[in-house]
């Protein structure tokens, strides 16, 4: 039996497009015994996404007195004021900038600590080393309760967060890692001394809730998607190089890009240079079912990243027995394997690229086996209960000892 262990869970922002993997490890958690409560830095973008009555705390977009309150009422402790307030100090970018984020950083943590100690919080958990993770280190520290960090991809081990990331490591009592290749960039920040707090903790897949159809069918017409932000590490524009190559050999396909972001205008404009750009569909951000229909509609799913950790939408397509092609990359091959449950190429070689794709376009056979057997790697490692199990122990540990 689960002794009793009230765990915040705090991301910079909650619910987000791109972070439905926390309400369904939310879900698995609670479903083994675990109480779970979210915390998120900024409102979420869609609350009406979250499970039945989920309330969602936020830290920031409340009256100005309340941050005021929360600073004088943590005032009442002196010493343990001023030794956060100088790890704030401490744990912060340089320059003018950084001294002042810090600030701000030191007073949305204080008044995380108050919604804390309302739910009876035990245990703080942060997705992602990020900003939202520096205000929970804060807070964790002022309120004497253990906290621990999920690492996911490289943007965490990059500038800005990148800085800041081997305090925060070693400030963890545990850390739990997307991937093995997650897990070696956080050991590498830290001493030997500090590697028996690194654990895999896969993000998973709900098998239960993914969209029943419609069946895809044979059609002389080949569905790609793509989903994913519209940044430079993902690769977009070798994408269209690649797709375009595709088109003037005489295949006849089309491509949807399910995402959004900072390259909209740019791709677009790209786009307009070809007169194949109608076979191109911009669908923009979408819910996570929308999303998921685009997956189930289309033939393949391709991911032509520059950079990652280890995509969800990878294991989402591959549980809805998509054939998937992917950069061999990051933790990507951890999840795909060339050849038996998907194709990968080599990161930014477009012309690799193009020849999965003419592949896996031309050979409807080669593409129902990998689909079939993507689904076998999911049920088998990222099946959301099996993959939560390793983060219910940790938790559990945390309470025994």
């Amino acid at each position: 039996m689960l002794q009793v262990n009230r765990i915040a869970y705090l991301a910079s922002q909650y619910p987000a497009p791109s972070h439905t993997f926390i309400r369904r490890e939310i879900a698995a958690l609670r479903s083994q015994g675990l109480t779970i409560l979210p915390f998120s830095v900024r409102p979420g973008y869609d609350p009406s996404t979250l499970d039945g009555d989920e309330i969602v705390e936020n830290v920031l977009g409340r009256p100005v007195v309340q941050y005021f309150v929360c600073t004088l009422r943590a005032l009442r402790k002196p010493r343990r004021f001023y030794k956060v307030w100088k790890l704030a100090l401490q744990h912060r970018q340089s320059g003018i900038k950084g001294l002042v984020w810090a600030q701000f950083h030191f007073v949305e943590a204080l008044l995380l600590c108050r919604l804390l100690q309302k739910a009876g919080i035990t245990h703080l958990h942060n997705h992602f080393a990020n900003s939202g993770a520096t205000v929970g280190l804060l807070a964790s520290r002022y309120l004497s309760i253990p906290w621990s960090l999920t690492l996911h991809g490289i943007s965490e081990t990059d500038h800005p967060a990148g800085e800041l990331l081997p305090d925060k490591l070693s400030a963890a009592i545990f850390v739990a890692c997307a991937s093995w290749f997650m897990r070696a960039q956080g050991m590498r920040k830290v001493q030997s001394s500090e590697w028996g707090k690194f654990h895999i903790v896969r993000c998973g897949v709900d098998l239960q809730t993914l969209p029943l159809g419609p069946i895809t069918l044979p059609t002389p017409e080949v569905r790609f998607v793509c989903v994913g932000r519209l940044s430079a590490e993902k690769g977009y524009f070798g994408l269209l190089d690649a797709f375009g190559s595709l088109l003037s050999q005489g295949i006849s396909a089309e491509l949807g890009i399910v995402g959004d972001g900072p390259l909209r205008d740019e791709i677009e404009a790209r786009l307009a240079q070809f007169e194949w750009a109608d076979r191109v569909r911009l669908y923009g951000a979408l819910p996570e079912q929308k999303t998921l229909q685009k997956i189930a509609e289309s033939d393949i799913l391709v991911l032509p990243s520059l950079m990652e950790g280890l995509p969800v939408v990878l294991m989402e397509a591959m549980a809805l027995r998509k054939p998937v092609i992917a950069s061999h990359v990051a933790g990507i091959p951890e999840l795909v394997d060339d050849g038996n449950n998907g194709l990968l190429f080599t990161p930014g070689d477009w012309d690799h690229l193009e020849q999965k794709m003419l592949h896996l376009a031309t050979n409807r056979q080669a593409r129902l086996h990998l689909g079939e057997n993507a689904r076998a790697t999911i049920e088998k490692e990222f099946e959301i209960t099996k993959a939560v199990q390793p983060l219910a122990a940790l938790f559990q540990e945390t309470v025994e000892t």
